[in-house]
């Protein structure tokens, strides 16, 4: 038979893209931040991203060998993960710390639930909730921008997001929280820096622009309805590099447009009600992670019918 027919499912079309390929626009549009943070708290920061990656690589290295899985280090998941782990540390972090963090992301919240594609929260969010858990401490350290990051510049003191959730008055302008110039985890502070990097994934059609706006807008309103001022929680903490960055994360968010609404809207609501009400002064990394757990039921939910068929109604058997 010269044109046998071959049967196979969908998609029958490749769109073009890899999980490489992708992996690799996420870290072009990541350099802007890397760069700034490089800028803001000194070359330290570089070391505490390097020790990051390192480590991931060699977690997923050589769990896939004890595991007998074939080797995945190649797609650059896992040097994904080591710079977000990184951008959610301080750059006074120890060194040792920061490793232990990245074996955490990749051993127990990758590997372990079968490596990419797989894992149903993202993982460099819990490396990050573990090393908080374990050191806040050394994870409350915050370097003075612009001053370096050796002990001497770093200090214990409240971020600008604690300051304006206690009630305090801030030091900082709108326009120096904007280009970066606070206290805050090395990758989170330059604002400018995580749009240029989400405008890059938007057009080169890696992400959606429908969780960071619906994510960033919930946050927006809930905060002025509470009182509270919505730009100083938008520029402050972990917000955008959450909502563009790790809110997006292919795996651990519902893949329809409604589910992803959904999904944001409930991220922005758990993000402010543990800034405004709990006793942490950060909510993204926990209001993700529980969103992500959550991932399951609410594509169940907002799944749409394949085409013809019609939804029964609850009285039909």
């Amino acid at each position: 038979m010269e044109n046998p027919l071959i049967i196979t499912s969908s998609p029958h079309l490749h769109c073009g893209m890899t999980t490489r390929g992708v992996m690799l626009d996420v870290l072009i549009a990541l350099s802007p931040a890397a760069a700034a943070s490089i800028l803001l708290f000194g070359w330290r920061s570089a070391a505490v991203v390097l020790v990051c990656v390192a480590s991931c690589i060699a977690a997923e290295y050589l769990s896939r060998i004890i595991l007998k899985r074939p080797q995945t280090v190649g797609d650059l998941s896992a040097v994904v993960t080591g710079v977000l782990l990184a951008f959610n540390l301080p750059a006074s972090v120890p060194l040792w710390q920061a490793a232990i963090g990245g074996v955490v992301a990749i051993v127990v919240a990758k590997q372990m639930f079968g490596g990419l594609g797989q894992n149903f929260v993202n993982p460099a969010l819990v490396g990050r909730i573990v090393l908080m858990a374990s050191f806040p401490e050394d994870m409350n350290r915050w370097v003075t921008p612009l001053q370096g990051a050796s002990g001497v510049d770093t200090t214990t003191s409240a971020t600008p997001l604690e300051v304006v959730i206690q009630g305090g008055e801030m030091n900082y302008s709108l326009q120096e929280l904007f280009v970066g110039i606070r206290p805050g985890s090395l990758g989170e502070t330059c604002v400018l820096a995580l749009i240029l990097g989400g405008l890059y994934l938007v057009i080169r059609r890696v992400i959606s622009p429908t969780i960071p706006l619906v994510y960033i807008g919930t946050v927006f309103v809930m905060t002025w309805l509470l009182g509270q001022n919505p730009f100083i929680h938008i520029l402050s903490g972990g917000l955008m590099l959450g909502a563009i960055f790790m809110a997006t994360d292919y795996t651990t968010t519902p893949i329809n447009k409604t589910g992803k609404i959904v999904f944001a809207v409930g991220c922005g609501l758990l993000t402010v009600l543990i800034r405004v009400f709990g006793s942490l002064p950060e909510g993204v990394s926990f209001a993700i992670v529980i969103m992500n757990i959550l991932v399951p039921l609410i594509e169940r939910a907002t799944r749409p019918l394949p085409f013809g068929e019609k939804r029964r109604l609850r009285n039909e058997r």
